[in-house]
This record gives structure tokens, sequence and C-alpha cells, in this order.
């Protein structure tokens, strides 16, 4: 670039900056964003779950185009779109891939969330604000859910809302009121449709960036869980921590291509995934008329459906439900543990998250399998284990002897 060049990018910038702080912001969210330099494998995900969103976005935009939202036409406008709009086959399996592979990284990135310790202080409101942003998540995938409007969908929107029912009083005003209607229809395909496209991706992307700003201010955990703020340079640079740009945007950069062609192997060979993907029944137009012989979510909601079929009161089960999801919203306040890395915490701590995560694997297993004796048995025995995660903890993290920390973090 030529020095004429340069200065006119200089003046460019310099106008720019008066009238929008662009430099400023490229400076305290990027280049001189100071990230810890231990970042491991587990810190991939944080990135890919926004790769995923705006890829979420994309290919919901360009769908909506051609989709149809009532009761009669919106199964063939689906089929329209995978027959005969050009490369609508392809915008589809990756929007419907892109729901699954979303629930993926997000899963992996809470479940590093909870390893190191990134709930603690001082970083509970960053903790709560991606909470909310999981519970939003799982209403965007159940509205989006139901607008192919197959007979999974159909049969799947009229047992979740039914679930209302089951409130005392307020049950019934609440289902008719969630379905808009008496029973699953047109009217509740619509409501489901407006909230899936307009409302909560507004919602879902006004929280990520307050989720970021949130991120950015306390600092990033790492895998030690030591704060690299409190040893700093003469500069006032953190000893341990080094420019997010260009060293981790390049690191994700090089995820991100791994990433894509596994996503890609997915979309192109195996975008069904053997009904867990896309379920058998929902490529049968809906009929309230037949029901299919097996009602269950997707994949990623299955553990939190087994919880509500281990109990057999329906109330109960509701509650049971939404306290396993409310639960970790108060997971800060839970662990008393005097480091906050599973690296140095003790024995029970290591115990206690392996039984955690036999069980939300086990429930989610259980969950889109049919009902029988023994798996009844074993959803209350993992609904029990998966409590007791929660509840226990600040028995155990404050009883077991934790290693000391080291006073740097290790590589």
């Amino acid at each position: 670039m030529t020095e004429k060049a340069i200065s006119q990018k200089n003046r460019l910038m310099q106008w720019v900056d008066k009238r929008y702080p662009l430099t400023e912001f490229w400076q305290k969210h990027l280049s001189k964003y100071y990230a810890p330099r231990n970042f491991n494998f587990w810190y991939f995900f944080g990135s890919f779950s926004l790769l995923v969103f705006v890829m979420q976005i994309a290919t919901g935009i360009w769908l909506v185009m051609e989709y149809t939202p009532t009761a009669n036409d919106s199964f063939a406008s689906v089929q329209h779109i995978m027959r005969e709009v050009r490369y609508g086959w392809l915008l589809r399996f990756m929007h419907t891939t892109g729901a699954s592979a979303f629930f993926v990284v997000v899963y992996l990135h809470m479940y590093r969330g909870l390893m190191y310790g990134s709930y603690q202080k001082p970083r509970e409101l960053v903790w709560l604000i991606g909470m909310v942003i999981y519970f939003l998540l799982l209403i965007e995938a159940f509205t989006g859910y139901v607008l192919p409007w197959g007979q999974m969908s159909y049969w799947g929107a009229a047992v979740i809302t039914s679930f209302a029912s089951a409130i005392p009083y307020l049950g019934e005003q609440i289902l008719i009121w969630l379905r808009g209607d008496f029973n699953v229809s047109g009217v509740t395909l619509h409501r489901f449709f407006s909230l899936h496209v307009i409302a909560i991706p507004l919602f879902l992307a006004a929280l990520v960036f307050v989720h970021l700003v949130a991120l950015h201010h306390v600092g990033s955990n790492n895998p030690d869980g030591i704060e690299i703020k409190d040893k700093k340079d003469k500069e006032g640079v953190p000893l341990d921590g080094i420019p997010f740009h260009p060293y981790y945007t390049v690191k994700d950069l090089v995820g991100v291509v791994v990433f894509l062609f596994v996503f890609s192997v997915i979309v192109f060979f195996i975008p069904m995934m053997g009904g867990y993907f896309l379920e058998h029944d929902n490529f049968v137009p809906a009929n309230p008329m037949v029901t299919p012989l097996e009602i269950s979510p997707v994949w990623y909601m299955t553990p939190f459906y087994a919880i509500l079929r281990a109990i057999p009161n329906k109330l109960m089960g509701l509650m049971a439900m939404a306290s396993a999801i409310a639960i970790m919203f108060v997971l800060p306040w839970l662990d008393r543990s005097r480091v906050r890395s599973i690296r140095y915490k003790g024995i029970l701590s290591k115990i206690a998250i392996v039984v955690f995560v036999i069980s939300f694997i086990g429930l989610g297993y259980l969950g889109s399998e049919p009902v029988s004796t023994v798996r009844t048995l074993l959803a209350r025995i993992f609904t029990i284990t998966y409590f007791a995660f929660f509840l226990l903890m600040p028995i155990y993290t404050l009883m077991e002897k934790t290693k000391p920390l080291p006073e740097r973090v290790t590589e």
C-alpha cells in the first residue's frame, strides 16, 4: 500500500471515529482485549455458537422467502423449497443441521463453564445471561420444530402445549393463550411462526451482544481459574494475557474450518442423522385424526422430557422439568469451592461432574425411547443424580480438600 493510500485510509478512519467509536471498539474487544494465554480445545465452542447463530439467521431469512405459514400450505411450501427452489434443499438442511449443531456447541460451551468454574465470581452475570440465552434457544427450537407442519410437528405442539393444562386454576386459560385456539390449529402455527422468525431472534441477538460485553468487562476465565488481571506489567498489560486479535482470531479460524468440514459432511451425506435431526414422521403431512406411535421431542430436549415422564403426576413432572432448567440459574451460588477449575478441586467434585454428565446423556437417550418399566426406573435414578449434582454442591464443594493454585497460569 502506497503512502498516499495509507494517508487516505487514516483520514477516513479519523472521519469515522469522530462520528462512531469504531477504532475504540476494535481495540477494546479485539486488538487490546487480553485473554489468558492458556485457552485450550474447550474454548472453541463459544466462537462456534456465534458462527452457527449467524448461519441460522442467514439461512432462516432465505427459507422464510418461500415458506407459507398456514395450516393448508405450510407442508407443501416446505416440499416446494426442497424440490423446486434452487438450492432450497441445501438451505433447509443447513438450517435443520444448524439447529442440532447449535445445541451441540452450546452444551459443550456450558460443560466447559462447569469444568472451569466460569460461573463463579465475578462472572455470575455472564452465566445468568448465558442461561437466559439457552432458555430462549429451547423456545426458538420448539417453535421452529412446529413450522414444517408434519405429523411430529403437529403432535409435538399438541403434547408440549398440553402441559400447561396441569397448572392449577389458570392451566386451561394459559393453554388456549399458547395455542390461540381450543386445539392446535393454523392459528397456533402462525403464532409460533411469528415468535420463531421475529420476536425470539431479536431477543437472542440482543442477549448475545450483552453476553459478550459482560464477558469482556470482567475478562475471560481460563482452565486454571486464575485471574490474569491480578498480575500486570508496568504498562498495565496482564503478564499471562495475549491480545485476542490476532492470536485467538487465527486460532478460532482453524477451528471454524474443521467445524465447517464436519458440518458439511452431515449436511451433504447424513442430514437426517438417522431420524435424530429430522424425524421420519415429519415427512408426512399433519393429520389431527392419526396419532404417531411414539411422540418425543428432538434430541436436545429429550433430557428434560425424560424427567417429565419419570414422574407419574403430571403437575409434579412439569415442575421437575422446569426445575431442571431453573436450578442451573442459581449455580453460581451453590458452588462453595475455594477454587474455580476442576483441575484443582477435590475428588468429590470430579466424581459429581462425571455422574452428572452420565445422568444428562442417559436422560437424553431415555427421553427418545418408548416408555418401559426398566427405562422409567433408569429415568428416575438419573433424575435423582441430576438434581443431586446441584443440591449437594454446597456440601461436597465446601468439605473437600482442594489443590493449591499456581501463581501463574500453566500452559
